[in-house]
């Protein structure tokens, strides 16, 4: 019978069992490392990106630029949108900015829109006078929701005058004649006088030579146009005074 024997002294053994699990976690410790080097890399990356945009100088509003505006005087725009000069251009609410330039009675719309690094650019939509109105002395003019534009102590040139008993945003009559009037074509549009209306469904419109056009209601726009247009184009139609084309199955002439 023999007996195994082994020559390793019993301390080179354990000393080698030792290392085992100790040479695992050094192999491991460097990619920790890395990863948390990576990480603070990352973090600091962000926070000086941060800064630049929120905390330093670097990228203010220094200038605001408006674009699109004839009726509103450009002071009085930069005014209602309220941007303060050395701002962070990052902090900027811009639909803010845009809601309040929109509550100017001239314009219709606007954008507004960083212009990095420094510059806010304000684009603004103004509303279009198609009609005036004369009331307490002066002459407003206005688009085509009813809307004041401007006013002043004369008549401007060029615009039919509209005539209703309450005009405003908000009044039927009043948003059914310029309804009527925007839906002419320029040809008509510009023969113009005076568009009037009693109530929604009786707009009138008086032609320059004296025609006087009975239109009714908005709805059926392109009927009446063509029907007027054929009138018109007939011998006896030069010397009408009066066409109704309220119905246009049935057209009166006087």
């Amino acid at each position: 019978m023999t007996e195994a024997r082994t020559d390793q002294p019993e301390s080179e053994a354990g000393d080698r069992a030792a290392d085992g699990p100790e040479t695992a976690a050094d192999r491991a410790r460097p990619g920790r490392w890395k990863v948390i080097f990576v990480a603070l890399l990352v973090l600091g990356a962000l926070a000086a990106v941060g800064w630049v945009l929120l905390g330093s100088k670097l990228l203010v509003v220094r200038h605001v630029e408006v674009s699109g505006a004839a009726l509103a005087p450009r002071d009085r725009i930069v005014a209602a949108a309220g941007i303060r000069l050395g701002v962070p251009m990052a902090r900027l609410d811009t639909g803010a900015i845009r809601a309040r330039v929109e509550r100017l009675r001239e314009v219709e719309s606007a954008e507004v829109k960083r212009d990095w690094p420094a510059t806010v650019r304000i684009v603004v939509h103004e509303r279009v006078p198609v009609a005036v109105l004369r009331r307490g002395g002066r002459y407003e003019r206005l688009d085509r929701h009813g809307v004041t534009v401007a006013d002043g102590a004369s008549r401007p040139p060029g615009l039919p005058e509209l005539t209703v008993a309450s005009p405003g945003p908000s009044d039927p009559a009043t948003l059914a004649a310029l309804k009527v009037l925007t839906g002419l074509p320029e040809r008509l549009r510009g023969r113009v006088t005076e568009v009037e209306a009693a109530d929604p469904a009786s707009v009138e419109l008086h032609m320059k030579g004296g025609l006087t056009v009975t239109w009714g209601p908005p709805e059926r726009a392109a009927e009446k146009i063509r029907l007027l247009d054929s009138v018109e184009r007939t011998a006896s139609g030069r010397s009408l005074h009066s066409v109704d084309v309220s119905s246009p199955e049935v057209l009166i002439t006087r």
